[in-house]
């Protein structure tokens, strides 16, 4: 178990070097923009070479099913989070989308190690480096706003500890059930992931980058994919 804690744990404590690399560095604009695009291409390659290949081992409508319950529930917390957070909405929207994301990847990896299978060391750096500008956007945003470093690296030491202990949590449950898998968590993932990207990190990224932002997508979606 304290294997899967820590492979977790560090699997998701780049968001917090990224969420604090602002406060230290003055990072252009422009430049959180692009670094977010790099994420959102990440993402997808993650969702498309992982995520949905995971949840391949059900039926197509279990797995459509899944898809559009983690949308749904990803839209439901997103309105929630608007109400609450206001203009810090943006921001927040992917924070949230961090935990969707950071959860079932944690899963998938405490499964693996119940279930005696070799952590891809690919995915493994995959998940890692793209963490990093996923935590930027974000982050810049809100040390704009006036958050004080405490307060932002606090945040994301919460996402990752959530992140670390689902990862622990699948490891106990994965040796209980020896045939256990990670497809419904990848199936309902991916979904709250697409809903995420196309209405928080994408925008935002576009609003602070323009068009250049689609090139560094497509950037993390390659690199993502070599990792592969």
């Amino acid at each position: 178990m304290l294997n899967a804690l820590a492979i977790s744990f560090a699997a998701q404590a780049p968001l917090i070097l990224g969420g604090l690399l602002v406060y230290w560095f003055k990072i252009p604009t422009k430049w959180v923009g692009w670094l977010g695009g790099y994420g959102a291409g990440a993402l997808f390659s993650a969702i498309a070479f992982t995520l949905i290949p995971d949840a391949d081992t059900m039926k197509p409508l279990l797995v459509m099913a899944w898809l559009m319950v983690g949308a749904v529930v990803f839209a439901g917390l997103d309105h929630l989070v608007e109400k609450k957070y206001g203009e810090k909405a943006g921001a927040m929207g992917i924070v949230l989308g961090s935990i969707i994301d950071g959860v079932p990847e944690c899963v998938i990896f405490g499964i693996q190690i119940a279930t005696g299978q070799a952590i891809s060391s690919a995915f493994l750096s995959a998940v890692m480096v793209s963490n990093i500008p996923q935590s930027i956007a974000p982050s810049a945003d809100l040390a704009r706003q006036g958050d004080p470093l405490k307060k932002t690296a606090l945040m994301w030491l919460g996402v990752v500890a959530i992140c670390a202990v689902a990862g622990a949590a699948a490891y106990i449950f994965g040796v209980r059930v020896s045939d256990a898998t990670g497809a419904v968590v990848s199936a309902f993932a991916a979904g709250g992931l697409i809903c995420m990207l196309t209405t928080s990190l994408i925008p935002f990224s576009f609003e602070r980058g323009g068009l250049v932002t689609g090139v560094w997508a497509v950037l993390g979606f390659a690199v993502s994919f070599l990792q592969q």
